[in-house]
């Protein structure tokens, strides 16, 4: 959740962000605009959970 998404993704790839630090070097895969925070969070908590990790390997799986 942001609302810079290209300062974050750099951030992330430069190792400003020590928790994702060892995962380098991130590719954005989708990306989803939120009405507001308390939707964003939502969607997020969604995209950690099983349903959504299997929704984005199939979005992977499709765009090949």
């Amino acid at each position: 959740m942001t609302e810079n998404l290209e300062e974050r993704l750099s951030r992330h790839n430069n190792g400003f962000v020590q928790s994702t630090k060892k995962f380098r070097p991130f590719t954005l895969i989708y990306q989803e605009e939120a009405i507001n925070g308390i939707q964003a969070r939502i969607k997020e908590k969604y995209f950690k959970s099983t349903s959504g990790k299997r929704f984005l390997r199939n979005l992977c799986r499709i765009g090949r």
